[in-house]
């Protein structure tokens, strides 16, 4: 990313340039892209091809204000942060679904960043409801966040009965949990972003996907609830986690809240690529 590109993404997000690469920065950072680039899988539902490159997910994220899922947002932010200084290793993750069964290799992308002032941290921005703040990386201890209370520790044999990383533990994969769910499992092997090609257009394709089942958009509002329009069936979290939810009738309800709500601006309402 060329200096340019930063400022462009750090206007996108609302925040100054940072002085630092340090957990303070950091924090602002991540919180405020979950406020103002969405969570979404509308390309799926759209037709739209999604291509794992630097320039295409800058394109997409700022230079037209859309979201994306976790391998686009994921990926647009550890190129930020990278090119604001921090030491940023992208990690794939397994997702925990029904019965805690794990997802495919590649399920998820998440981002481990060092910052100058000590320190390891895991960033997510693109996990839809997660930790608001990146959490510490090396505490196997409760974290508290505004998103919930999370844990990220050694994880157990898979179902093939195989411990991940090699019998050590700072090679050892990671399970992270939220109000004591598991979320996913992280492998700590730092990855490139062209290994996530294949989960990403597994989730694209896949009729077993739920990406490809309904059209998503969330993000975390200013006062720490969300926002999220699954379908036309539009949701408001607030902090204390009350709920507020009803179905939206015509398109140009729907667009309107793309387009107010999310800053998204759609020519057609998306329809599900493989609706349930």
């Amino acid at each position: 990313m060329n200096s340019a590109q930063v400022d462009a993404y750090l206007r996108r997000i609302g925040v100054e340039p940072p002085a630092w690469p340090t957990v303070d920065a950091l924090r602002e950072l991540h919180l405020r892209h979950l406020q103002t680039v969405p969570f979404e899988n509308l390309s799926i539902h759209l037709g739209e091809e999604i291509v794992l490159e630097e320039k295409r997910l800058l394109d997409k994220v700022v230079g037209a204000r859309r979201g994306g899922f976790c391998y686009e947002l994921n990926g647009a932010f550890g190129a930020l942060l990278a090119a604001l200084g921090f030491d940023v290793a992208l990690l794939a993750a397994r997702v925990y679904g029904d019965g805690e069964r794990l997802g495919i290799p590649y399920d998820h992308l998440a981002l481990r960043v060092r910052t100058v002032d000590g320190g390891d941290w895991l960033a997510d921005v693109g996990f839809g409801a997660h930790s608001h703040l990146p959490l510490a990386f090396g505490d196997r201890g409760e974290q508290e966040d505004p998103g919930g209370t999370f844990r990220i520790v050694e994880a157990g044999p898979d179902a093939a009965g195989v411990r991940g990383g090699r019998g050590t533990a700072q090679a050892a994969d990671l399970d992270v949990s939220r109000g004591g769910r598991p979320q996913y499992r992280l492998e700590v092997r730092p990855r490139v972003l062209g290994d996530f090609v294949a989960g990403a257009w597994w989730h694209s394709t896949s009729p077993v996907s739920h990406f490809t089942r309904s059209p998503v958009c969330s993000r975390v509002t200013e006062d720490g609830g969300r926002i999220t329009l699954s379908g036309r069936r539009l949701t408001v979290t607030a902090a204390d986690g009350t709920r507020d939810e009803r179905e939206l009738g015509t398109d140009e309800e729907v667009l309107g809240v793309y387009r107010e709500r999310f800053g998204i601006g759609l020519d057609e309402v998306p329809v599900a690529r493989n609706p349930v």
